[in-house]
């Protein structure tokens, strides 16, 4: 187990160290350059020279790389030259409403594909099911950036039950931050709703022919007694994985939804950072994100392998 510790760190160690060269190499092939967002289209070619000698631009692409890993790995991402303000107080700044989002994403996902999975398992085949197949399939058809301003429409700018843009936080109450929350948290929710329908109704499906659940039913007990007591929770084993990894991916996805929103949290951060040229919070948030996502994917992958021993083996491969 140790062995396999070893190994997934590792692997993990690598897959961070290529996000933020690549983060770098990428930024570098853009036009322009941070030092002349900051002084401006009138600046001469030689204020822009030294200002990017002082920011330490001036120097090939790699060594920018190793320098900014250097301060990295020292607890030090770097501070903006824009704004003054270090990368690593912006993330813990804006973090919560992401997390927040995220969560929120992740909890409607599930307590939905849930239901419509135990929905479709009780009578697979039946028009019930068929018309639950229809609707995940239409939510695996619609991504963040249709859904959101499809939500803001209707619920925001016709029915007025939320607000078009803007969040609320909870220090300013429970209820306004919820419902500044709810949207934006639905709109990236769909997709992993049919997601995890589709695979919870699978599992369900083979666990309701299992010899102990019709043994149960023989005994006489409650078809939802039998769903939810025998058969949801042993067929719940790959949802939770999957659900876990979902969560690492729906942090670092929510870009989109937090600029259509305007939500003050990392992706909305890293969208405005890349769109100024702010290579230093670009690259800090990145791999920020990169770290959280692939840690989740590595304690997903090892707590598998510590559930069901059977899969031990996989998880060390």
């Amino acid at each position: 187990m140790i062995l396999t510790i070893t190994r997934r760190v590792g692997r993990s160690l690598v897959v961070v160290l290529l996000v933020a060269a690549a983060a770098v190499l990428l930024l570098s092939l853009a036009p322009g350059s941070a030092a002349e967002v900051i002084l401006g289209e009138n600046a001469t070619p030689e204020a822009v020279a030294a200002m990017e000698a002082k920011m330490g631009l001036d120097v090939p692409v790699w060594s920018q790389y190793f320098n900014w890993l250097g301060d990295a790995f020292r607890g030090d991402f770097g501070t903006s030259p824009l704004t003054g303000q270090s990368v690593s107080e912006a993330i813990v700044e804006r973090l919560p409403v992401t997390l927040q989002l995220a969560a929120m994403g992740l909890i409607i996902a599930l307590v939905v594909a849930v239901l419509m999975a135990v929905a479709s398992a009780s009578r697979p085949g039946s028009k019930l099911d068929r018309g639950i197949n229809v609707v995940s399939a239409v939510c695996l058809s619609v991504p963040a950036f249709i859904a959101g301003p499809v939500l803001i429409y209707y619920f925001a700018i016709k029915f007025q039950l939320f607000p078009v843009t803007g969040w609320s936080r909870m220090s300013e109450g429970l209820g306004a931050n919820l419902q500044s929350a709810l949207l934006p948290a639905i709109a990236i929710a769909l997709t992993e709703i049919a997601a995890f329908h589709r695979l919870l109704r699978t599992d369900l499906i083979g666990t309701l022919r299992e010899d102990y659940v019709a043994a149960a039913r023989a005994k006489g007990m409650p078809g939802w007694y039998v769903m939810f007591r025998h058969a949801l929770r042993p067929s719940s084993f790959s949802l939770i994985t999957v659900a876990g990894i979902s969560l690492g991916r729906l942090i670092g996805g929510t870009v989109i939804v937090e600029t259509l929103f305007g939500l003050p949290g990392l992706g909305q951060l890293i969208s405005s950072s890349i769109t100024s040229r702010d290579v230093i919070m670009v690259q800090g948030i990145v791999v920020f994100i990169a770290i959280v996502y692939v840690g989740i994917n590595t304690l997903v992958d090892l707590s598998y392998g510590l559930i069901d021993p059977r899969v031990r083996k996989v998880v060390g491969a």
